[in-house]
């Protein structure tokens, strides 16, 4: 799968080549994993700069945590955080930028600032705003979009990978009545989202299965990092996840996985580059 992404201020990115890894950058005072470790301007540039220097090729900065039970900032919360960071942080970033978030106001206004990739965890189904409208946003700038798969709540009426291909067949559908090319889409399992443990296995499991919808295929973007199913797995408190992590994105991209998103750089990056050295062998 491969796709080629040119951005306005001459930054781009290649999916398809190798494995990309994205560093996950928490602008926020309460994320599961690393709350408050960068939630000042200049720890959030040092951190940037680290992960570009261990090897990230794209940095995908929040400023809402998504944890479980986390609370929910309105979209001028949102923004009052995030928009003050990313006018340092665009400047100053040598490869593309990512901004999640799943509210379109701030999506727009982060892609009027120069944000190249918008990583929506609602798959551009949130309940919370008019329908379409961070498809919309998308459109307009005509930036790529993570569509990740989720829901409220792990109950599921029918098969799990079934239940998620028509989660993503209705944000292509809606992706496509905004206009957005479907070059532009970049799929999301949503692990750690509306799924419990034995859910989120069973998926990382069968990823492979859920990359191609209708015929055409996708590129897929696995964010699997330090999540509670590898401490339910291994009783590893979210310090010790690195290796369990390191393992996921491995088998993902044995997969298929065209992207990982992970917090740990450094090491993911050798493990990728060894995974695609292997799987590219004669």
């Amino acid at each position: 799968m491969k796709r080629h992404y040119e951005f306005h201020d001459g930054k781009t990115l290649d999916i398809g080549q190798r494995t990309l890894v994205m560093g996950i950058l928490n602008y926020t005072p309460d994320s599961f994993s690393d709350g408050g470790r960068w939630n000042t301007i200049d720890k959030a540039l040092s951190h940037m700069r680290q992960m570009v220097d261990d090897g990230a090729d794209i940095i995908d900065v929040g400023a809402e945590s998504t944890r479980p039970g986390s609370a929910s900032l309105t979209p001028e919360e949102e923004q009052a955080r995030l928009l003050p960071l990313l006018r340092e942080l665009l400047p100053a970033c040598p490869v593309p930028i990512s901004v999640d978030t799943y509210h379109a106001e701030t999506a727009d206004r982060a892609a009027a600032l120069g944000a190249h990739i918008l990583n929506d965890i609602w798959g551009l189904q949130y309940a919370g705003e008019p329908a379409g409208a961070m498809a919309a946003v998308a459109a307009r700038y005509g930036l790529p979009v993570i569509v990740m798969h989720n829901q409220t709540g792990t109950d599921y009426p029918r098969d799990i990978l079934d239940s998620m291909r028509a989660f993503f067949a209705r944000s292509v559908e809606i992706a496509d009545k905004a206009g957005i090319d479907r070059s532009a889409i970049i799929l999301d399992p949503g692990i750690g989202f509306g799924k419990d443990t034995a859910q989120n296995l069973h998926v990382l499991r069968h990823q492979g299965e859920l990359r191609c919808l209708d015929g055409q295929e996708y590129p897929w973007l696995l964010a699997a990092s330090r999540k509670r199913y590898i401490g339910d797995t291994l009783g590893l408190p979210v310090g010790e996840r690195a290796e369990a992590t390191g393992a996921t994105c491995v088998l993902g991209i044995a997969a298929g996985a065209d992207i990982v998103r992970v917090h740990d750089v450094k090491p993911i990056v050798r493990m990728c580059r060894m995974a695609d050295a292997i799987l590219q062998a004669d």
